[in-house]
């Protein structure tokens, strides 16, 4: 598969079937995250995997959606704001842009490995941070939920801007 068509086969996924996700799958994933690239090679990143009952019901509670709840897996993807490093012209830190790289990796992982994932962002970050007992330096940025596309979930056409659009040549 070209890259090309990963990125076209990558989608948000939005319902899961109840098949559990493979441990060596995970592991791939997990790899591929590991390995994106940084600015200035920080690495400034901490992903816990949420598999247990216990984990599941308290990311409930941050993020209250029914389609979310069928999700045999969860990567809490964290910015380690300590880490990041800062461009010295602006003072702009870079953790977010980081973790954001890394999101999509796992994201794009979990396609290639016929599986299915979402990006939610829109959940109750003090909440999350409270009811994992996440360290002081790190801030949950970005859930992944990852399982089986239900055909519910499955991927359906992307609608894109046209190139023209959003690129110019100068």
């Amino acid at each position: 598969m070209t890259f090309k068509d990963l990125s076209a086969l990558r989608s948000s996924v939005r319902s899961f079937t109840s098949e559990e996700v493979d441990a060596q799958q995970l592991d791939y994933i997990l790899e591929c995250a590991r390995l994106a690239p940084s600015a200035v090679n920080k690495q400034p990143w901490h992903f816990y995997v949420v598999t247990s009952p216990e984990g599941k019901a308290a990311l409930r509670k941050c993020y209250d959606r029914e389609w979310f709840a069928e999700a045999p897996v969860y990567i809490v993807c964290c910015v380690c704001h300590d880490q990041e490093w800062v461009r010295s012209c602006d003072n702009k830190p870079h953790g977010n842009i980081d973790i954001a790289i890394a999101t999509e990796h796992i994201c794009l992982a979990a396609a290639e490995q016929g599986l299915g994932s979402c990006w939610v962002c829109n959940f109750d970050v003090a909440l999350c941070k409270q009811l994992l007992n996440l360290p002081d330096n790190q801030e949950p940025s970005v859930i992944v939920p990852i399982g089986h596309a239900s055909p519910q979930g499955a991927t359906r056409p992307k609608q894109r801007k046209a190139a023209q659009d959003i690129i110019s040549k100068l």
